[in-house]
């Protein structure tokens, strides 16, 4: 169940997230969002860092007898996007967009740091708050930097958890899954590097066109030939580039693409089928080439003893009915990078309402979300701090 606490305070989060909604900042360019997340934390007293990672902000609040220190997290950046939804706090920004929920992560992490800061005293050990820029584009991303910089020390943290409101899921649910829930989301980019000429005399020419299109398609059969069918693993190209005119081979060719996977071996295995596979069929056509492989986000792992836990603390909130336990995503979460360094668990609160025409996919310019969802997540992170520091004292 909702805590009256915590319904008392639905007009205060919808308001924030609206806020951020209209307002949105992308990847580190988060200065007034930033800004009114760190005097909305002083306000409560917190010990505040401003600046972790450019515009990221760390809160620290201090139990009142010593214990381990449990770390949130919540993102805070929007998409280069234009919102098309046409609703009051419809973004203000041109060519930014608050559709992946980042605005409700912030506005409910927020809220719930209001409501433990008033139970310090019933508290052993520590909450650290995060809130995190650049969660959409990796690299850099935002965790690996704040990391550096020292958000898992001073003091230490032992354990981390995080939110995502989930389109997928209705409003009053929530979704969990030990081990792999997110991919390893890297990144590739090849240059072929022909002889371009008349295209009317291919013969004297080297078409990098050709030799991008065999590779579009011999790329697929890294998956379908290279990968245990019962493993799961996608690498798409995603974008094409070539050439100037109908009757001119160009010299140069661009493939641009991603590839998804859930363990590392199959990663392993696949960044070296591309160098092989790019190599191989380069030499064939006689085409000197470029490959640029980025390491992305880490496959997100979810700590088996904790995602229980959160299973246990999910059914007094929503109901044991109405927690489910949802499949691996192929989706990148630069969360991973926190829970490669110490146990935790990011999990799903259900966000859709088909019957309001709230059920848009995430990314999309008419993504919204059901404010009631907001509640959910401030009452997990509540409870979840409250089951591993308060019931000790």
């Amino acid at each position: 169940m909702i805590e009256p606490e915590v319904l008392n305070l639905k007009d205060e989060v919808v308001e924030l997230r609206r806020t951020f909604h209209m307002y949105p900042e992308i990847e580190f360019d988060l200065h007034r969002t930033s800004q009114i997340v760190a005097d909305y934390l002083e306000s409560l007293g917190l010990e505040v860092k401003r600046n972790v990672a450019k515009t990221g902000v760390v809160a620290l609040l201090r139990g009142a007898k010593p214990g381990k220190t449990i770390m949130l997290r919540a993102d805070m950046d929007a998409l280069p996007l234009q919102e098309l939804n046409d609703v009051p706090y419809r973004s203000k920004i041109d060519g930014a967009m608050h559709a992946c929920g980042h605005d409700g992560h912030t506005a409910m992490l927020l809220v719930a740091a209001k409501v433990l800061s008033r139970r310090r005293k019933q508290l052993c050990g520590n909450v650290k708050f995060v809130f995190q820029p650049s969660e959409e584009r990796f690299p850099p991303g935002g965790a690996l930097p704040m990391i550096e910089e020292g958000v898992l020390e001073d003091p230490k943290v032992d354990m981390a958890f995080g939110i995502h409101l989930w389109n997928a899921l209705p409003v009053g649910t929530v979704g969990v899954r030990a081990g792999a829930l997110l991919a390893a989301a890297d990144e590739f980019r090849i240059v072929l590097k022909g002889k371009g000429g008349h295209g009317a005399y291919p013969h004297v020419c080297k078409d990098p066109v050709i030799t991008a299109s065999e590779l579009v398609l011999a790329l697929q059969t890294l998956v379908s030939r290279n990968v245990d069918p019962l493993e799961s693993a996608v690498v798409t190209v995603g974008k094409v580039q070539a050439g100037t005119a109908f009757n001119i081979i160009p010299e140069t060719a661009v493939l641009e693409g991603t590839v998804r996977t859930l363990n590392e071996r199959v990663r392993e295995t696949i960044k070296q089928r591309i160098r092989q596979l790019v190599a191989g069929i380069c030499t064939a056509y006689q085409m000197d080439f470029e490959l640029d492989y980025k390491d992305g986000t880490a496959v997100l792992m979810n700590d088996p003893e904790l995602t229980e836990l959160v299973r246990r603390v999910a059914e007094r909130v929503v109901g044991k009915d109405r927690v489910v336990e949802v499949p691996p995503s192929m989706g990148g979460e630069d969360m991973s990078f926190f829970l490669q360094k110490v146990p935790g668990v990011f999990y799903l609160v259900g966000s859709a309402n088909a019957e309001k025409g709230l059920d848009k996919p995430h990314h999309s310019p008419y993504y919204d979300i059901d404010e009631d969802s907001l509640l959910v997540g401030v009452q997990m992170h509540v409870s979840l701090v409250t089951a591993l520091l308060g019931e000790t004292c």
